[in-house]
C-alpha cells in the first residue's frame, strides 16, 4: 500500500504534470494545453494538477522555464566567454525551434525565471569580454533581442512548413525568382543575394549573426 502511495505520489508532481504539458505544446501548440487535456493524459483529476499548478499560464510559464533551465545548465562556465555565447545563443535558438510555444511566452511574461536566466547569462558573459558601461546594457539588450527574435521567426518558419502550409525549398525558390527578376541597378544586393536565398541554411545564417555580432563587440573594449 506504502508503495502504491508513493507512486501516485510521484506520478503526479510538479516535474510529470509540466513534463506532460511540454508534450501537448510540442503536438498542438497552445491551444492543446487545457487541464482538461493535462487531468486526461495523467489519468488524474483537476484537484490533483491545481495542488501543484495555479491555472494555465502559470503551467505554460513553468514549461517555458524548464526547457531555457535545460539551455542554461548545458553552458560551460569556465568556457572562453566567446564560445560561451555561442554555445548559449545556438542552444536557445535550437530549443526555440524544437518547442516553437516557448518564444511566445519568453516576451510574454519578461518577469519570469526563464528570461532572467538568459539575461543573466549573456549579460555576464559579455561583461568577461570586457564590453564596458553603457555598451554592455546596449550589447546584451540588442544580443538577447537578436537570438530570440530571429530564434522565434525561425520556429514559425519551420512549424508552417512542418505542417504543410508551405514547402520552404519551393517558397524560398519562388522569392528569389522574384528576386532575380529585379532591376539590378536599383537592388543590387537582393539582385546577388537571389542566388543563394534557396540553399542557405537558416542555422548557420544565425550563428554567422552571432560572429558578427562578437566581431563588433570587440571594437567597445
Amino acid at each position: 500500500m506504502a508503495k502504491r502511495t508513493q507512486r501516485r505520489a510521484d506520478r503526479l508532481s510538479r516535474e510529470v504534470i509540466v513534463k506532460a504539458a511540454t508534450d501537448l505544446l510540442d503536438t498542438g501548440g497552445e491551444a492543446a494545453l487545457t487541464l482538461r487535456a493535462i487531468t486526461s493524459r495523467l489519468s488524474t483529476g483537476y484537484g490533483a494538477v491545481y495542488h501543484h499548478v495555479e491555472n494555465k499560464s502559470d503551467l505554460l510559464a513553468a514549461a517555458t522555464d524548464d526547457i531555457i533551465a535545460g539551455v542554461m545548465t548545458g553552458v560551460v562556465v569556465d568556457a572562453e566567454p566567446r564560445e560561451a555565447l555561442r554555445t548559449v545563443a545556438l542552444g536557445l535558438f535550437d530549443a526555440i525551434d524544437a518547442h516553437p510555444w516557448v518564444g511566445a511566452q519568453l516576451s510574454r511574461e519578461p518577469w519570469r525565471p526563464a528570461l532572467l536566466e538568459i539575461y543573466e547569462c549573456i549579460g555576464g558573459l559579455l561583461d568577461a569580454l570586457g564590453v564596458p558601461g553603457q555598451a554592455l546594457f546596449d550589447a546584451a539588450g540588442a544580443l538577447v533581442n537578436y537570438v530570440l527574435g530571429v530564434a522565434g521567426q525561425n520556429a514559425a518558419n519551420a512549424r508552417a512548413h512542418a505542417s504543410g502550409e508551405v514547402d520552404r525549398t519551393a517558397f524560398l525558390s519562388a522569392i528569389a525568382a522574384q528576386w532575380a527578376e529585379l532591376d539590378p541597378g536599383k537592388y543590387p544586393f537582393v539582385h546577388k543575394a537571389a542566388a543563394r536565398l534557396p540553399e542557405h541554411d537558416d542555422r548557420e545564417q544565425f550563428l554567422s549573426g552571432i560572429d558578427i555580432f562578437l566581431a563588433g563587440i570587440a571594437t567597445l573594449r
